[in-house]
């Protein structure tokens, strides 16, 4: 089973490609849904993230509130670092679990979607691993439309992240994903994936 990792800012056009992998008979693990799925459930990782944190990101029904840790985290480096520290060692656990269910129902390939593929070390679990890129302004822009945020919060966002150059150097392909149809990125997205699932 090819293991097949995909990156890339938020707004870049990930689940475009995703979508190409997965008609392709691809076995697709959303990093962030396993993120939200842990946050929602996982106790020893909510725990840890009080500890870090504090009470001030628990709602009022006791859960962890997104919006008040997203706050605190993309206004502070130091505090991104330190929340990714102790998240992705719970998140890489379960992808690793369900990486072997994919393999275990016959998937020809398992794609692994996550923003911090690289940082996580995730990336080095798999055999390529794709950057999808777009311009700035192009992903602040979808990011307001997908989510309804402000423009500053949707530009905090975007400032958080890494810069292009980044998956340039790190990624062993990059899509890009600038110009053109959705249409268009999908036709590309497929014509690259399709040299490596037959």
């Amino acid at each position: 089973m090819k293991r097949i990792g995909i990156t890339g800012p938020t707004g870049a056009g990930k689940t475009t490609a995703l979508q190409a992998l997965a008609q392709l008979g691809a076995c697709v693990i959303d990093a962030d849904q396993v993120y939200h799925d842990l946050l929602a459930h996982n106790t020893a990782m909510k725990e840890a993230l009080v500890a870090q944190f504090g009470v001030g990101i628990l709602g009022e029904d006791g859960a962890i509130d997104r919006k008040s840790l997203g706050n605190l985290v993309f206004a502070d480096p130091a505090a991104l670092t330190r929340l990714n520290t102790i998240t992705h060692t719970f998140v890489q656990q379960e992808i690793e679990a369900q990486m072997a269910q994919a393999q275990a129902a016959g998937c020809p390939a398992a794609a692994i979607d996550a923003i911090a593929l690289i940082e996580s070390g995730m990336g080095e679990v798999c055999d390529v691993v794709v950057g999808v890129l777009a311009p700035k302004e192009v992903r602040i822009g979808r990011i307001m439309a997908r989510e309804g945020l402000s423009e500053a919060y949707a530009r905090k966002r975007v400032e958080a992240q890494q810069p292009d150059h980044f998956y340039r150097t790190h990624c062993t392909h990059i899509l890009e994903n600038g110009e053109g149809t959705p249409e268009e990125f999908h036709q590309k997205a497929l014509a690259l994936f399709g040299t490596w699932i037959p």
